[in-house]
């Protein structure tokens, strides 16, 4: 029986244990497994390798992003690290988004300096530079839709056919709408990248990151450079991943709805610069996100008119938005882009990305929704307040 999304991240993994009757698997905390004989090990020996939580929580992420398999590793940026050690030699070079999460534009930045790799970062929706990037012929080509933290859309397919053209592999981080808003793989992709820690996990308790690849042979690689190197994700932290993917579409789902509260909001403040949300007819990419997503998810980002000042006094006033780094927990977060998530990058970076500094990355949890928006009126009134 073929199911739907919501029922496969329910009952993946449920009742398989035939010891004890356990609905829930149970926590495989052994680091290693005995042998049955010489020479004769079992499905798994060491848990670097292979885990049985992990192989289950694997299982699920590649049914929901209809992968052929998947890798869970540590972090995100250990899943965004192993896919540049696996496809990547000195002088091969990879096309990034100019506007991607500081974290990786870091990573590529650092590593490229020391010749591990070159790295073009490009605004990926100027047509120009996007051709004239891929006609240097890139081993990858990583795409970011939405981007972070500007929600900047891109066609997927488009980009997907062009990097083929070339050679070069497709690779789509989809940690801002998770497999219930998007499915890149269906759009052309070779690759699926996730930061499990957000909306995967969705409890800001886990650190964990997951690439998902279209074909079996590039997963079975993966996986055979991931325990090589040691980036596997832990028993308990498979544990906690696959707990949290249980209620992942009734999560994105009611956080969806309040952000489109909060954006109907935002819309009517005359302290709001500018507003970045891709359900806004007037946001660049507005048609292609209704092209290839199911939803616009719950992460928008606004400009506060005024000044450092009016910055602190907005967020010193909020009750309900912690100001923290990271997105996708049942608790609302906000962010000072410049000097959080994006503080890796030079301030010449950030400006040639679009991000100012009077730029907030907002990720709208699961509280009610009039009671997140009287905790942002306040802000606003204190915010003007001399």
């Amino acid at each position: 029986m073929e199911c739907k999304q919501a029922t496969v991240a329910v009952h993946s993994g449920l009742n398989i244990d035939e010891q004890y009757g356990c609905v829930v698997p149970p926590v495989y905390l052994s680091s290693t497994y005995n042998f049955t004989d010489f020479n004769t090990p079992r499905e798994h020996d060491y848990s670097r390798r292979g885990n049985p939580g992990r192989d289950i929580v694997q299982q699920v992420l590649s049914e929901l992003e209809g992968g052929s398999g998947a890798v869970m590793t540590s972090s995100g940026m250990s899943a965004i690290h192993l896919l540049c050690t696996v496809f990547l030699k000195p002088g091969d070079l990879l096309v990034a988004p100019h506007d991607c999460y500081g974290g990786s534009y870091r990573l590529f930045d650092s590593l490229s300096k020391r010749g591990a790799y070159n790295v073009i970062f490009i605004d990926q929706a100027d047509e120009n530079a996007l051709k004239l990037a891929l006609a240097q012929k890139p081993k990858l080509v990583l795409i970011e839709t939405p981007s972070n933290p500007l929600l900047r859309i891109v066609d997927i397919q488009r980009i997907c056919d062009l990097a083929h053209e070339v050679g070069a592999l497709a690779i789509v981080d989809n940690t801002f709408l998770s497999p219930v808003l998007q499915k890149p793989l269906d759009l052309g992709a070779d690759i699926v990248v996730h930061s499990c820690t957000k909306y995967l996990n969705g409890h800001s308790d886990l650190i964990a990151g997951a690439i998902i690849a279209k074909d079996p042979a590039i997963a079975a690689d993966l996986a055979w450079w991931a325990n090589n190197i040691g980036v596997t994700g832990g028993a308990f932290d498979s544990y906690l991943l696959l707990r949290g993917i249980r209620t992942l579409s009734a999560r994105v789902l009611l956080q969806q709805s309040n952000a489109a509260a909060i954006v109907e909001y935002l819309q009517q403040q005359p302290q709001v610069k500018k507003l970045y949300y891709p359900a806004l007819e007037n946001h660049p990419g507005h048609k292609i996100a209704v092209k290839q997503q199911k939803g616009f998810g719950a992460m928008l980002s606004f400009e506060l008119d005024g000044d450092e000042q009016t910055i602190r006094r907005f967020l010193s006033a909020l009750k309900l938005f912690t100001l923290a780094e990271s997105l996708g927990g049942v608790e609302s977060l906000i962010s000072h882009t410049a000097t959080m998530t994006h503080a890796g990058m030079s301030a010449e970076a950030r400006a040639q990305a679009g991000i100012t500094d009077l730029l907030l990355r907002v990720s709208v949890g699961i509280e009610d929704s009039q009671d997140l928006i009287a905790d942002l009126d306040n802000a606003f009134q204190a915010a003007v307040t001399r």
